[in-house]
C-alpha cells in the first residue's frame, strides 16, 4: 500500500520480495512442485497504533464507536493509495483469511480466488509470500489461514484450500514448497469453505463445510461438516475424545470463521445455514454443536470472528460492518449485538478477522465479491477492539 499520510507504525522492511509467484501443483496427485528461491523469514515489527473511536490523526481517520458514532472523514483513496491510517494493505482480491504476525504491525492476507498469501504492513505494497494452486469455481479456494503455535521458531503457516479433487490443509514456510498435511476432506458443488484456528493446547482446529451433503455432517466417518482437531502433521491431536479420529464436533453446514480467546476460555465457530446464520460455542467433549449461542434470521452472511474474554465480534459478508456480542458472567450474551462500521465511513463488507492483541484486530474486506468496492479494495485493516456494551437498536 502507498500512503501520502503519516503511517501509524514504523515501516519495517519485510525482505519478502519473491522473484515470481510460484504455483504449487497438488502434491498428492503427483504434480511436479516448483521450487522457491530461498528467502529471509518474516520479521517482527513494532505493534500498530490504530485510531481509537473519537481520536484524531493527521489523515483524520477514526472508526465509529459502538452504536454507530460519527467517523471523521478521510480523503477518498486514489487508485491503490489509501489515506486511511488504519489501512495496511490495498488492491488485493477478496480476502477470505488473515493472520496477524508477531509484533502486530505486519500480517498475512489470503486471497480466496487466486490462492495467494501476501504479507501486509504499513507503508508498503502487499508482498506475495506463497501461491497455492486452488479451485475457486464454487465457494472454495483459499479460505483458512493460521500460524503454527510455535511460529516464531518454525515460521510455519497452515492454509485451508480447495483443489480440483478435494479440500485439504496445506503447510508452508517462506522459501519452501507448500506440503499437504491433511487431504481427502470432501468437496462438492457448494459449502467447500473451511477455516482454521489454534486452541490453547497448540492443536490446530479445522472447521469444514458439508460439501453440499447435509448427511455428511452427521456421518462420523466423513470429515465434512465437522470441527477437526489435529497436530501439525494432520494426525488426530492428543486428547481427542476418540484418539484415532480428528473429529471432535459434528453438524456444520457452511462455516465462515472460527476463533479462540487468548486465555483459552472459549472457542467459537460461525455457520451459514439454509434457515439462519449462527454462532456456536465449541464445547470440549460435546460431539454435536448443540443450540447456537446466537442466531441471525436475516442471514447477514456470518464470516470471520474474533474472541475476547468479554465479547465476540463477527464479520458479515452480505451486510456491511461487524456484529459485536458482549459476554455475560454466566457465559451467555448480555443482549443483542451492537453493529459497528455499518454506515458512511465504514469499510464495507468484512470477511476475515484475527486478533493482534487484546486491544487490536486485523481484518480483511471482500468488497469485490458482492460489495461496493472503492479503488483501493480489497484491503487489510488494523482496527481497535470494538466495545459491544451499548447495543444498537
Amino acid at each position: 500500500m502507498r500512503s501520502a499520510s503519516r503511517v501509524v507504525a514504523t515501516s519495517v522492511a519485510l525482505g519478502l520480495l519473491l522473484a515470481g509467484c510460484a504455483s504449487f501443483p497438488d502434491q498428492g496427485n503427483g504434480g511436479n512442485a516448483q521450487s522457491w528461491q530461498p528467502q529471509p523469514k518474516l520479521t517482527d515489527a513494532p505493534g500498530p497504533q490504530p485510531n481509537a473511536p473519537g481520536s484524531g490523526s493527521d489523515s483524520g481517520g477514526t472508526i465509529p464507536g459502538p452504536g454507530g458514532g460519527s467517523r471523521t472523514p478521510v480523503p477518498p483513496p486514489q487508485g491503490c493509495t489509501d489515506f486511511d491510517a488504519n489501512v495496511i494493505g490495498t488492491c488485493m482480491a477478496p480476502l477470505a483469511a488473515v493472520a496477524a504476525l508477531p509484533g502486530g504491525a505486519t500480517g498475512l492476507a489470503a486471497e480466496r480466488t487466486t490462492g495467494r498469501v501476501l504479507a501486509v504492513q504499513h507503508g508498503a505494497d502487499p508482498k506475495p509470500v506463497a501461491t497455492i494452486a486452488v479451485d475457486a469455481s464454487t465457494d472454495g479456494g483459499l479460505t483458512g489461514l493460521a500460524l503454527s503455535p510455535t511460529y516464531q521458531q518454525d515460521q510455519l503457516v497452515y492454509a485451508y484450500v480447495t483443489t480440483a479433487t478435494d479440500n485439504r490443509i496445506m503447510r508452508f514456510a517462506v522459501g519452501d514448497v507448500p506440503k499437504a498435511v491433511l487431504t481427502g476432506i470432501p468437496k462438492g458443488p457448494k459449502h467447500n469453505r473451511g477455516v482454521l484456528a489454534v486452541d490453547r493446547s497448540g492443536a490446530l482446529l479445522v472447521a469444514t463445510g458439508d460439501a453440499g451433503n447435509p448427511a455428511a455432517a452427521s456421518d462420523p466417518t466423513s470429515l465434512a461438516g465437522k470441527v477437526l482437531r489435529i497436530d501439525g502433521f494432520g494426525h488426530a491431536a492428543s486428547g481427542n475424545p476418540n484418539p484415532a479420529s480428528p473429529v471432535v464436533v459434528s453438524g456444520l453446514q457452511d462455516p465462515g470463521g472460527m476463533c479462540t480467546a487468548a486465555d483459552g476460555s472459549s472457542a467459537w465457530v460461525t455457520d451459514q445455514t439454509d434457515a439462519a446464520d449462527q454462532l456456536f460455542r465449541i464445547t470440549p467433549g460435546q460431539p454435536q454443536l448443540g443450540s447456537p449461542a446466537w442466531t441471525w434470521p436475516d442471514r447477514p452472511g456470518v464470516a470471520g470472528c474474533a474472541a475476547f474474554t468479554d465479547e465476540v465480534s463477527v464479520a458479515t459478508v452480505h451486510k456491511p460492518g461487524l456484529q459485536v456480542l458482549s459476554l455475560a458472567k454466566t457465559g451467555g450474551f448480555s443482549g443483542r449485538p451492537s453493529t459497528i462500521l455499518d454506515g458512511q465511513g465504514g469499510y464495507g463488507l468484512i470477511g476475515a478477522m484475527d486478533v493482534i492483541d487484546q486491544n487490536t484486530l486485523l481484518v480483511g474486506t471482500v468488497n469485490k465479491d458482492g460489495g461496493k468496492p472503492v479503488s483501493s479494495d480489497d484491503r487489510a485493516i488494523v482496527l481497535p477492539k470494538p466495545n459491544g456494551s451499548s447495543p444498537k437498536d
